[in-house]
C-alpha cells in the first residue's frame, strides 16, 4: 500500500466568523487521483489552497509525505516546490514568453541552469502537445493552450503532487477537452492528483476516490462506481442529479 502523500486531520478554517472548513479529514495516497466536487461555496477550493499554503488553516494538521506543514518560510518554500498548483485563471506572466514562464521556477527555486531549464520546458511543452508555442506570449494563445502551458509550468518543477482548482471552468466548451485529455494522461502515468472540478465524465474516468463537499464539510466519500450509482446522502444525490443533466 503506497504511503500517504497528503493528510488532512481535523482541519478547520474561518474567515472572521465564517466557518469555511469544518473538521476536514482526508488522506491522499501516493499515486492516487482524488476528485472533489460540490456546490459553489462548499469549501472545495479552500481545501486545495490550504494544502498549498495559499491559505492558512487555524486548527488541525496538514501533512505532506508525513511532514507537518508549518508557517515558517522554509516549510512554505518546500511545499510550493513539491506541490504543483493549476488555477482557474492561468496565472501566467503576460510579459514573458511561454518558455520564460516555464523556466522561471526551475532556475530560481531549483537552481537549474538556463540551458537545463529550457530543455525541461521544451520537454513538458511537448508533453502537453504544444511544442510549437514556446516563443509566443500567453495572450497569443487560446485559453486551452494557456491552461496547458500552466500545467507544463507546474510539471517543470517536478512536483510530487498536482492540485487542480477548477482548471476548465474559465474555458470555452471546445477547449475543455484538450485540457482534460492532458490531465487524463497525467493520471494514467501515476501522478498524485487532487482535482476540484465539475467535469464528472473526467471524474468517472480517472478518479480513485470521489469527495463531495457541502457547507464546509465532507458529506460523502467513496469510489466512483458507488458514488455515481448509489450516493448515500440526499445532498449528494441532489447535486449529482443537477450536474449530470447538463
Amino acid at each position: 500500500m503506497p504511503g500517504a502523500a497528503i493528510e488532512l486531520v481535523g482541519v478547520n478554517k474561518w474567515y472572521d466568523t465564517f466557518h469555511v472548513l469544518k473538521d476536514i479529514n482526508l488522506t491522499v495516497s501516493s499515486g492516487e487521483k482524488v476528485v472533489i466536487c460540490g456546490p459553489s461555496g462548499s469549501g472545495k477550493s479552500t481545501v486545495v489552497r490550504c494544502i498549498n499554503r495559499l491559505e492558512k488553516h487555524q486548527k488541525g494538521i496538514i501533512r505532506l509525505d508525513g511532514v507537518d506543514l508549518t508557517d515558517d518560510a522554509e516549510s512554505t518554500a518546500t511545499i510550493r516546490s513539491d506541490v504543483g498548483m493549476v488555477f482557474q485563471q492561468f496565472n501566467l506572466f503576460p510579459h514573458l514568453t511561454v518558455l520564460e514562464n516555464l523556466t522561471l521556477g526551475p532556475i530560481k527555486a531549483r537552481g537549474l541552469s538556463r540551458k537545463d531549464a529550457e530543455e525541461k520546458a521544451r520537454h513538458y511543452l511537448d508533453r502537453v502537445h504544444i511544442p510549437d508555442q514556446a516563443d509566443k506570449k500567453p495572450m497569443q494563445l487560446s485559453g486551452g493552450q494557456q491552461q496547458r502551458v500552466a500545467i507544463a509550468r507546474s510539471l517543470c518543477m517536478e512536483p510530487r503532487v498536482l492540485l487542480f482548482d477548477e482548471p476548465t471552468s474559465a474555458l470555452d466548451p471546445e477547449m475543455i477537452s484538450e485540457v482534460l485529455e492532458v490531465m487524463v494522461e497525467l493520471a494514467n502515468e501515476g501522478m498524485t492528483m487532487v482535482v476540484v472540478t465539475h467535469e464528472m465524465g473526467f471524474a468517472r474516468k480517472v478518479a480513485d476516490k470521489m469527495i463531495f463537499m457541502d457547507a464546509g464539510e465532507i458529506v460523502e466519500e467513496g469510489k466512483p462506481e458507488h458514488f455515481f450509482t448509489n450516493p448515500q446522502s440526499d445532498r449528494c444525490r441532489k447535486f449529482l442529479s443537477q450536474i449530470l443533466q447538463h
